[in-house]
């Protein structure tokens, strides 16, 4: 819950994220306290083990008095007891007091003698109080917690969650969202090089890096919106949200992956490349932080986001953007940006909402605005693709520009159809991430690269 409340802290309070680091100067207490003041934690959507509290229902059924006991702040600690409606009492941190450790074993030894309670924990902190109770309970112990604690022969019962952390490490990092960095070979592939090694390992280079970047930025997001996951019907199954994984972990890993980012990023490529990532970096915190709760101005970031993985191409491989690629992409970006909204109001709509969604800036009656706007966007690809045969730099770059245009219905064909399907509901993930799944769209993205090879 310490980490919680900081993670929320953070979120709410961006400009004054350096306030804890002066907190905690003052002691825990009073990092707990400042803390669980300036944030609001819906408890009733936290992760509980349900093992656990089926254990507590046996017990509190047999007769035994249940104590809530905890170093967590106790106004915390109080609203949880009061929704699970399975304890007799609360004992948890104050202004004055940390209960953890000795100090809980102490008051509790205090209170009811020295091996007149069982107790239920986890981690080394728990190992002292488990010395003076009649028997232990372990729930998914931290490293070595469960030999250590072996050792005081108290052990009644150990509960351990059935886990998968390679799975969830794999869908917290989004590897799949890596196909969105093929767009880095965009430049690539418009300036007819695919052929050139040198420039196809760089291509590589900045696409690997560009993820753990990105990889980076997923887990920052997600330790971010725990909140606003928890109360969205799929984003609450996030690793983190959902407590599969834990958020020391990801408070860990997400800075280790940006320096390697960086990193190699300074150390194999162009200063150029690391500027793009720099700027992508900063607009998707910005993203993070406050422009995703911003009508209008949330589908614009994306639609950049987009973008800058193609200017980040070119950067790493000093190529020439164009006028006509550049807008192309935004375009193409921005209708797809409302896709995502236009999928997320419309479950909303469906659910008798009318008040604004929770965590962006829109309401369900916006819903049609956002159709005609979303679809406006895509025919207006069409149009910049169309424009694009006849410059004169096409003209130079194929022997038969004029081909191009097959491309133009192909692409009608599939903004068409992506609104058609978001609008019957059927659009429940990010539009890249269907495109590359979805068989129809595979066929016609095969077709759409064909035209090219033909013109060219």
């Amino acid at each position: 819950m310490l980490l919680e409340t900081g993670m929320a802290f953070v979120r709410s309070h961006p400009l004054s994220c350096l306030k804890p680091f002066l907190w905690v100067m003052q002691g825990k207490c009073t990092l707990k306290e400042k803390l669980a003041q300036s944030t609001e934690i819906d408890v009733s959507l936290l992760p509980y083990n349900t093992a656990v509290l089926d254990l507590l229902k046996l017990e509190k059924l047999a007769g035994r008095h249940i104590i809530l006991a905890t170093a967590t702040h106790h106004s915390i600690a109080q609203r949880i007891a009061d929704h699970l409606e399975l304890f007799d009492e609360v004992l948890a941190s104050d202004a004055k007091t940390n209960l953890s450790g000795h100090r809980k074993r102490d008051l509790l030894v205090t209170l009811y003698g020295k091996e007149g309670y069982d107790y239920l924990g986890n981690s080394s902190d728990d190992l002292i109080v488990w010395e003076s109770a009649r028997h232990a309970y372990i729930v998914d112990p931290d490293r070595g917690v469960e030999r250590r604690a072996s050792k005081l022969q108290k052990t009644a019962l150990v509960i351990n969650t059935p886990r998968a952390p390679v799975r969830d490490w794999l869908k917290a990092l989004r590897l799949h969202q890596w196909m969105k960095n093929l767009l880095i070979f965009v430049p690539l592939l418009a300036a007819h090089k695919i052929g050139d090694i040198s420039l196809l390992v760089k291509a590589g280079i900045a696409f690997v890096l560009f993820g753990i970047c990105a990889s980076s930025v997923y887990l920052l997001n997600d330790l971010l919106d725990l909140a606003d996951d928890r109360h969205h019907k799929t984003k609450r199954n996030r690793p983190f949200a959902a407590g599969r994984l834990g958020l020391l972990a990801g408070i860990l890993v997400f800075p280790v992956l940006l320096i390697i980012a960086f990193g190699g990023a300074f150390l194999l490529l162009s200063p150029a490349f690391v500027g793009a990532l720099l700027a992508y970096y900063a607009l998707t915190l910005a993203y993070s932080f406050s422009l995703k709760r911003k009508m209008a101005v949330d589908v614009i970031a994306l639609a950049l986001l987009y973008t800058m993985r193609i200017i980040a191409g070119a950067t790493a491989l000093a190529l020439t953007l164009t006028f006509w690629m550049l807008a192309f992409s935004m375009f193409m970006f921005l209708s797809l940006a409302l896709v995502k909204r236009y999928a997320e109001l419309r479950d909303a709509r469906k659910k008798g909402h009318k008040e604004k969604t929770r965590g962006r800036g829109y309401y369900p009656d916006d819903l049609e605005m956002i159709s005609s706007l979303g679809a406006a966007a895509g025919y207006l690809s069409v149009m910049v693709l169309a424009l694009y045969i006849h410059d004169n730099v096409t003209v130079e770059l194929y022997q038969h520009p004029q081909i191009i245009w097959m491309a133009c219905p192909l692409l009608l064909f599939w903004i068409t159809r992506i609104w058609v399907l978001t609008h019957r509901g059927e659009m429940h993930e990010d539009p890249v991430v269907f495109a590359i799944k979805d068989r129809t769209s595979l066929i016609v993205g095969a077709l759409f690269c064909l035209v090219f090879w033909i013109a060219a």
